[in-house]
């Protein structure tokens, strides 16, 4: 069955800290409408984990809702990766386990005999459930009755998929997302997963730009939608915002996809200099190439930095640089470039004014963002999709930190335009006049060199 390009696309966006439904119009590329919640974990038995029914019910409200009132015909899938669902007939055979639980510690040490090196798979061994492998090790060795009820293994966007249309699928997005699950170079299922047994529990691979199916009845007189509405396969959050850039820029070139993760993505990248130990790693886009990705906690980090988020002022930025008030990494611990090192301020931050500590913690962000491309290359140019993408600082010093042009998309949530185009379809032109002219402000070259000194040391 072939399907059009529907008009009105309806993205269901999970991210790790918040869940959104956005209705795009597939002639223009704009936001309809929007609405959004919290995505809460449930800190209970038998380990924290996501709370699917009321992410269910929060996602079918808004399907009708928005059918409602503006008419749905297709729906598309984004979400966080390290994530993903256990399959029965029947539905979960376990909670899906949260990738910041330290749940599948309790195995580490027998999970890391058993996973493939990172020559093979380009994903770096990460804390706690990052590696989604390691949350399956674990499970199946705590679990193992329940483990062996298990029919489908799926990452966490199919999974969304599958409650949708009853269709299950496995997309290398997903897979190829630090799971040690995948092989990018191969583009294949790690030798680990045959080792231990999984390979037939992983449903067949299907393009994330593929309908994977329709609506199941059910759901279709849930949310009052046509039960003949498609539903893409689904895409992994940060590759849905590379999405749109694929096959339209010259490489190499940068996405920095942010929320509560800033991951950048060199397309057309030198996977060479990816270090395991420095949170780098390769994705794997759309089309299932190797994609050189350097990350840290942004969101979360600038989120902990400024207890006010607003715009400083240009005194705000030349009193910071002046004084060298500095921010230094890591505040999310065991992440970033510099995972080993334990968060500080070089004064007492509750003495600075929001728009002080503003600045200060955006010129964290943009040093930040620098020693992570070069891990993964400086593309040329650097787009920046997603929150931090109205964060004039950031832009204005990476400009001036790359010497490359910086780019804010045009679109405040890259992840869910990126995902409408899973439907096919194009984007206006880009965003020339979005480019942001570098930071020069007395003082900058030693206040950037005085950073890079202080975490060296």
């Amino acid at each position: 069955m072939t399907h059009s390009l529907p008009r009105h696309i309806a993205v269901i966006d999970i991210g790790k800290t918040n869940a959104k439904v956005v209705l795009i119009d597939s002639g223009t590329r704009q936001q309809l409408a929007a609405e959004g919640m919290p995505n809460l974990v449930r800190r209970e038995e038998p380990y924290p984990h996501a709370d699917v029914e009321r992410l269910w019910s929060f996602i079918s409200g808004c399907l009708k809702r928005l059918h409602a009132a503006h008419g749905i015909e297709g729906i598309s899938i984004t979400t966080h990766g390290a994530t993903g669902a256990l399959l029965s007939e029947t539905g979960l055979v376990l909670p899906i386990l949260d990738y910041e639980s330290d749940a599948p510690t309790a195995s580490e040490e027998a999970y890391d005999r058993v996973r493939p090196a990172f020559s093979e798979t380009l994903s770096p061994r990460l804390p706690n459930g990052l590696n989604w492998g390691a949350q399956l090790f674990w499970q199946s060795r705590a679990f193992p009755e329940d483990f062996g009820e298990v029919r489908a293994i799926v990452p966490y966007p199919q999974y969304w998929a599958w409650r949708l249309t009853g269709v299950l699928a496995s997309e290398v997005t997903s897979l190829g997302c630090h799971t040690d699950l995948w092989s990018p170079d191969s583009g294949d299922f790690s030798s680990m997963v045959d080792e231990l047994g999984w390979r037939h529990l992983f449903p067949p691979i299907r393009p994330a730009a593929s309908i994977i199916g329709t609506l199941l009845p059910a759901i279709a007189a849930e949310t009052g939608l046509p039960q003949d509405t498609p539903v893409t396969c689904g895409i992994h959050d940060s590759n849905a915002s590379l999405l749109p850039h694929l096959g339209r820029r010259e490489t190499p070139f940068t996405i920095i996809s942010t929320g509560t993760w800033s991951i950048l993505m060199s397309v057309g990248g030198d996977t060479g200099a990816l270090d395991p130990a420095r949170d780098s790693l390769a994705n794997v886009d759309a089309n299932g190439n190797p994609v050189p990705t350097a990350r840290f906690m942004g969101g979360r980090e600038f989120d902990a930095l400024v207890p006010e988020i607003v715009e400083p002022s240009a005194a705000d930025i030349a009193h910071v640089i002046a004084h060298d008030i500095q921010a230094l990494p890591s505040f999310t611990p065991g992440t970033g470039p510099f995972p080993g090192k334990k968060g500080r301020w070089t004064c007492d931050p509750e003495r600075l004014t929001p728009g002080q500590r503003n600045a200060a913690a955006s010129l964290y962000l943009a040093l930040t963002a620098r020693a992570c491309l070069d891990l993964c290359t400086i593309g040329r140019p650097i787009i920046i999709e997603g929150p931090l993408a109205r964060n004039r600082l950031v832009g204005a010093a990476l400009a001036r930190l790359t010497g490359v042009p910086v780019h804010a998309s045009g679109d405040a949530t890259g992840t869910s335009l990126g995902a409408s185009l899973l439907f096919g379809g194009s984007l206006p032109a880009a965003e020339g006049s979005l480019a942001f002219a570098p930071l020069d402000v007395p003082g900058l070259d030693a206040y950037i060199e005085n950073w890079r000194q202080r975490v060296e040391n």
